[in-house]
Protein backbone atom coordinates (compact mmCIF):
# COMPACT_ATOMS: atom_id res chain seq x y z
CA UNK A 1 0.00 0.00 0.00
CA UNK A 2 0.99 3.65 -0.78
CA UNK A 3 0.79 6.59 1.12
CA UNK A 4 0.39 9.66 -0.81
CA UNK A 5 1.85 12.78 0.48
CA UNK A 6 -0.03 15.95 0.32
CA UNK A 7 1.45 19.44 0.52
CA UNK A 8 -0.46 22.64 0.70
CA UNK A 9 0.97 26.04 -0.31
CA UNK A 10 1.87 27.97 -2.01
CA UNK A 11 4.84 27.39 -4.83
CA UNK A 12 7.68 29.17 -5.78
CA UNK A 13 6.54 30.33 -9.15
CA UNK A 14 3.37 31.43 -8.01
CA UNK A 15 4.42 33.97 -5.22
CA UNK A 16 6.83 35.44 -7.89
CA UNK A 17 4.13 35.42 -10.24
CA UNK A 18 2.00 37.77 -7.43
CA UNK A 19 4.75 39.57 -6.78
CA UNK A 20 5.07 40.69 -10.38
CA UNK A 21 1.54 41.21 -10.74
CA UNK A 22 1.25 43.62 -7.22
CA UNK A 23 4.35 45.21 -8.42
CA UNK A 24 3.10 46.34 -11.84
CA UNK A 25 -0.18 47.51 -10.20
CA UNK A 26 1.45 49.51 -7.55
CA UNK A 27 3.60 51.45 -10.20
CA UNK A 28 0.44 52.11 -12.30
CA UNK A 29 -1.40 53.45 -9.53
CA UNK A 30 1.52 56.13 -8.51
CA UNK A 31 1.87 56.88 -12.25
CA UNK A 32 -1.78 57.41 -12.52
CA UNK A 33 -1.77 59.68 -9.23
CA UNK A 34 0.99 61.71 -10.80
CA UNK A 35 -0.73 62.15 -13.95
CA UNK A 36 -4.26 63.53 -12.14
CA UNK A 37 -2.03 65.98 -9.59
CA UNK A 38 -0.63 67.18 -12.75
CA UNK A 39 -4.07 67.61 -14.40
CA UNK A 40 -5.94 68.99 -11.19
CA UNK A 41 -2.90 71.47 -11.02
CA UNK A 42 -3.20 72.22 -14.94
CA UNK A 43 -6.77 73.17 -14.42
CA UNK A 44 -6.28 75.31 -11.08
CA UNK A 45 -4.09 77.40 -13.36
CA UNK A 46 -6.08 77.81 -16.08
CA UNK A 47 -8.95 78.88 -13.34
CA UNK A 48 -6.50 81.59 -12.26
CA UNK A 49 -6.09 82.70 -15.46
CA UNK A 50 -9.78 82.69 -16.44
CA UNK A 51 -10.57 84.42 -13.14
CA UNK A 52 -8.15 87.59 -14.20
CA UNK A 53 -9.25 87.27 -17.95
CA UNK A 54 -13.05 87.41 -16.73
CA UNK A 55 -12.35 90.41 -14.21
CA UNK A 56 -10.46 92.26 -16.92
CA UNK A 57 -12.75 92.30 -19.31
CA UNK A 58 -16.40 92.50 -17.23
CA UNK A 59 -15.75 94.34 -14.57
CA UNK A 60 -12.04 96.44 -14.59
CA UNK A 61 -12.15 97.50 -18.58
CA UNK A 62 -16.15 98.47 -18.59
CA UNK A 63 -15.90 101.13 -15.73
CA UNK A 64 -12.47 102.39 -16.72
CA UNK A 65 -12.33 102.03 -20.34
CA UNK A 66 -8.93 101.28 -20.35
CA UNK A 67 -6.33 98.19 -19.34
CA UNK A 68 -4.30 98.20 -16.00
CA UNK A 69 -0.70 98.34 -16.61
CA UNK A 70 -0.23 95.84 -13.01
CA UNK A 71 -2.63 93.51 -11.78
CA UNK A 72 -3.34 92.99 -7.85
CA UNK A 73 -5.81 92.76 -5.73
CA UNK A 74 -6.39 96.58 -5.46
CA UNK A 75 -7.15 97.00 -8.88
CA UNK A 76 -9.24 93.32 -9.44
CA UNK A 77 -11.12 93.77 -6.31
CA UNK A 78 -13.97 90.61 -7.18
CA UNK A 79 -10.73 88.32 -8.10
CA UNK A 80 -9.91 86.04 -4.94
CA UNK A 81 -6.60 87.40 -3.12
CA UNK A 82 -5.07 83.99 -3.16
CA UNK A 83 -5.11 83.50 -6.69
CA UNK A 84 -3.20 86.41 -7.43
CA UNK A 85 -0.59 84.81 -5.27
CA UNK A 86 0.45 82.56 -7.83
CA UNK A 87 2.91 84.34 -9.92
CA UNK A 88 3.60 81.44 -12.50
CA UNK A 89 0.96 83.51 -15.56
CA UNK A 90 2.74 86.12 -17.47
CA UNK A 91 0.41 89.21 -17.89
CA UNK A 92 2.03 91.84 -20.69
CA UNK A 93 -0.14 94.93 -21.36
CA UNK A 94 0.37 96.75 -24.35
CA UNK A 95 -0.26 100.36 -26.03
CA UNK A 96 0.31 101.81 -22.59
CA UNK A 97 0.20 105.24 -21.68
CA UNK A 98 0.09 106.71 -17.84
CA UNK A 99 -0.85 103.21 -16.65
CA UNK A 100 -3.77 103.00 -18.93
CA UNK A 101 -3.38 100.03 -21.43
CA UNK A 102 -5.33 99.46 -24.69
CA UNK A 103 -4.74 95.56 -24.74
CA UNK A 104 -3.33 92.90 -22.86
CA UNK A 105 -1.92 88.73 -23.74
CA UNK A 106 -2.50 86.72 -20.12
CA UNK A 107 -0.58 83.38 -20.79
CA UNK A 108 0.64 80.41 -17.85
CA UNK A 109 2.81 77.47 -19.08
CA UNK A 110 0.87 74.19 -18.34
CA UNK A 111 2.54 70.79 -18.22
CA UNK A 112 0.61 68.13 -19.76
CA UNK A 113 -1.02 70.73 -22.34
CA UNK A 114 0.28 73.67 -24.38
CA UNK A 115 0.61 76.96 -23.08
CA UNK A 116 -2.60 78.40 -22.29
CA UNK A 117 -3.69 82.27 -23.52
CA UNK A 118 -6.44 84.64 -23.31
CA UNK A 119 -5.55 88.17 -24.94
CA UNK A 120 -8.23 91.49 -24.58
CA UNK A 121 -11.34 91.57 -26.71
CA UNK A 122 -10.47 95.57 -27.13
CA UNK A 123 -7.55 95.88 -29.28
Amino acid sequence: MQMSKKSSGFTVVEIIFVVIIVGFASILFFVQKNNLKIVANDNIKKTTVNAIYYNLEEVFYPSNKYYPQTISADNLKSVDPDLLKDTSYDYKPTNCTDNQCASYTLKISLQKEADYTKTSRNQ
